[in-house]
C-alpha cells in the first residue's frame, strides 16, 4: 500500500512504487534526506538487506536520486538514470 512517504519519494526521477518502498526500507522519508548520501553505500545496504545481489541498475537510480536531491538546478540529461552507468 502506498503512503505519503512513498508518494514523496516517487517525485525522484526513475523512482516508482517499488523503488520508493526500497528507499523507505533503507530509512529514507524525504528527498532532502538523500542529498548527502553515498549511492554506492545505499546500494550495498539494499543488497545486504535483501540478501541478494540487486540489479546494478538500482545503483544508477540511486546515483540519479542523490544528484537530484543535492543539485538546485539539475541538468535534464542527468535526470535520466541510465546516464549514470559506469
Amino acid at each position: 500500500m502506498e503512503n505519503g512517504i512513498d508518494r514523496e519519494l516517487q517525485k525522484l526521477p526513475g523512482v516508482g512504487p517499488s523503488i520508493a518502498r526500497d528507499l523507505r526500507a533503507l530509512g529514507y522519508r524525504s528527498i532532502v534526506e538523500l542529498a548527502k548520501e553515498n549511492p554506492q553505500a545505499m546500494y550495498e545496504r539494499l543488497c545486504a538487506q535483501k540478501g541478494v545481489h540487486v540489479d546494478r541498475c538500482m545503483l544508477y537510480v540511486f546515483r540519479c536520486a542523490v544528484y537530484f536531491a543535492s543539485t538546485p538546478d539539475p541538468s535534464p540529461e542527468r535526470l535520466k538514470w541510465w546516464n549514470w552507468k559506469d
